[in-house]
C-alpha cells in the first residue's frame, strides 16, 4: 500500500478500532460481563443497572487520547490543562476529520456503525422515556462536528430533523442521509434552503424541520433548534429536568429593541446576485402587531409543541413571518416577538419584569468578543481560549471549566480544526454524566 493511500486510512482505523469491545459484544452472545446494552436503562432494576453501567462503560465510554486528561480538565485543573495545551499541535497533526467517503462506508453495516461509534441506543431512565425531545439540526459543512453533536444529544425516544443546506456537496448530503437512515428516529427535511447568512432562508430552515416534525407521531414535549457548531453543554436527563422546571413555558432570549436592532426592520433587505443579503432604500411598513410589541433575541429556542403548532397555524403569527421576509435576520427578532404575545403558547408577558438575556436564558451560550473580559471588573464571561469567527468565540478547551458551570444546555461555537480537544473532554464528560450522573 502506498503512504499516502496508509495517511488516508489512518482517521477511519483510529475511529474503528476503540469500538472492539463493543462489537464482540453485539456481535457474539449479545452480553459483556453478564450484562447486554438494554440492560443500561428502562426495565431494569436501579441496582441492576448501575452493575451494568459499569460492566460495559469500557465499551461505550467516549475516551479523549492521552495526555489528555478531561476529568480534571473539566473541573479547572491548571496542571492538566497546560498538559493538554502542550500536546495539542501533535494532537491535530495527527487526524484528520471523518469525510463523506468515510461515513458512508461506516454506515454501509447500520447496526456495525451505530456500534462502532458507540451511540447509546436505550432510553437511560423513564423519566427521559416520558419526556421525548425533538431537534431541528441545521447544517452545512463539518460533517464529522455534526455527527458528534448527534451523538451527544442522541436518545432513542427523541425526533432528529436535520436541514442540509441546498448549497452543500451531493457527497455531503448524500453522508448525512446514509447517517440518518440508520435510526428511525433521525431523517432529512422534506424540503432544503438555499441558506444565506442572515437572511430569511435560515429561518425557514428551521420552520420545514417544525412541520416535518410535528407530522410525526411521536408525542414530543419540547422543540430545541441547533447548528452544525453546537455541542451540549448538559445530559438528555439533565435537559429533561431543567424543561420540566420551565412548567410548560417557553426559554429564549427576548429583550426591547435598541435602536440599531431596530434598523434590521425598518427597511427591505434582498439577497444580491452575489448570494449576500444587502439592504435596499427601500423603507418597510410597520411591523403588523405594531412596533411597540417587538423584540429582540437570537436564532436560538427551546419551545413548546404547542408554540410550534400556534407559529404554523395562527393567522396572527403567519403575518409577522410574511411580514418579516425581507428583514435582517429575522430569526433573531421573530421568535423574540413571538414570545412575549398574548396567547402564544408558552409565551412570557410583554411587561419589561419579564426580559430575558442570553446569559439568562437557557437556549445557548455564546461569548461574544467584544464583551469578553475580567468578570471582576464587570465583564460578562472571561476572555476565549479559543479564537473568533463573526465576533464569536470558538471555544477552546480552557473554555471548558467556566461554560459547564452555566446553565445553558448547549454552547456556541465548536470546531474541530481550531480545537478538537474541547470537542472531546466534552463528549467524555457527557457520557460519563449520562451513565453514572452529575459529579460521579
Amino acid at each position: 500500500m502506498r503512504r499516502c493511500e496508509k495517511k488516508r486510512l489512518r482517521p477511519l482505523l483510529l475511529a474503528l478500532l476503540p469500538a472492539l469491545l463493543l462489537l464482540a459484544l453485539l456481535g457474539g452472545a449479545g452480553r459483556l460481563g453478564g450484562c447486554s446494552p438494554h440492560e443500561l436503562g428502562v426495565g431494569t432494576a436501579p441496582a441492576r443497572r448501575r452493575l451494568c453501567r459499569e460492566r460495559l462503560y469500557p465499551a461505550l465510554r467516549l475516551a479523549a487520547p492521552a495526555p489528555l486528561n478531561c476529568s480534571r480538565i473539566v473541573r479547572g485543573d491548571e496542571a492538566a490543562l497546560r498538559a493538554a495545551l502542550g500536546s495539542s499541535r501533535a494532537l491535530k497533526d495527527g487526524r484528520a476529520p471523518l469525510t463523506p467517503a468515510d461515513y458512508l462506508n461506516l454506515t454501509a453495516d447500520c447496526a456495525s456503525y451505530r456500534a462502532r461509534r458507540r451511540f447509546v441506543q436505550v432510553a437511560l431512565s423513564e423519566e427521559e422515556a416520558a419526556f421525548p425531545l425533538a431537534f431541528s439540526m441545521v447544517i452545512h459543512d463539518q460533517l464529522e462536528l455534526f455527527e458528534r453533536l448527534l451523538r451527544a444529544v442522541y436518545a432513542p425516544q427523541n425526533l432528529y430533523c436535520v436541514h442540509v443546506d441546498a448549497k452543500a456537496p451531493a457527497a455531503f448530503l448524500q453522508a448525512v442521509r446514509a447517517l440518518a437512515a440508520c435510526f428511525p428516529n433521525v431523517f432529512v427535511a422534506s424540503r432544503l434552503e438555499h441558506v444565506v447568512y442572515a437572511s430569511w432562508s435560515r429561518l425557514q430552515a428551521d420552520l420545514n424541520c417544525m412541520e416535518d416534525l410535528l407530522r410525526r407521531p411521536e408525542p414530543w414535549r419540547y422543540l430545541l433548534n441547533t447548528c452544525g457548531t453546537d455541542f451540549p453543554l448538559k445530559t438528555n436527563a439533565e435537559i429533561v429536568r431543567a424543561l420540566q422546571l420551565l412548567r410548560g413555558r417557553n426559554n429564549m432570549e427576548s429583550e426591547r429593541p435598541s435602536a440599531i436592532k431596530r434598523e434590521r426592520w425598518r427597511y427591505q433587505h434582498e439577497v444580491s446576485e452575489g448570494g449576500t443579503l444587502v439592504r435596499t432604500g427601500v423603507t418597510k411598513s410597520p411591523p403588523p402587531l405594531g412596533s411597540a410589541n417587538m423584540f429582540t433575541g437570537n436564532a436560538y429556542i427551546v419551545v413548546t409543541r404547542g408554540f410550534v403548532r400556534h407559529v404554523l397555524e395562527s393567522p396572527e403569527a403567519q403575518r409577522l413571518l410574511a411580514w418579516a421576509q425581507d428583514t435582517y435576520s429575522p430569526d433573531e427578532h421573530v421568535w423574540a416577538t413571538l414570545q412575549r404575545l398574548p396567547g402564544v403558547p408558552g409565551a412570557l408577558p410583554p411587561n419589561d419584569k419579564y426580559e430575558l438575556s442570553d446569559m439568562n436564558s437557557l437556549a445557548r451560550l455564546v461569548k461574544w468578543h467584544y464583551l469578553e473580559g475580567d468578570i471582576q471588573r464587570g465583564a460578562p464571561y472571561p476572555p476565549c481560549t479559543g479564537t473568533h469567527r463573526h465576533a464569536i468565540c470558538i471555544y477552546g478547551l480552557g473554555d471548558l471549566p467556566w461554560i459547564l458551570q452555566q446553565q445553558h444546555l448547549l454552547a456556541n461555537k465548536f470546531d474541530l480544526s481550531v480545537d478538537e480537544q474541547a470537542v472531546q473532554c466534552l463528549e467524555e464528560h457527557l457520557r460519563h454524566e449520562a451513565l453514572f450522573g452529575p459529579g460521579s
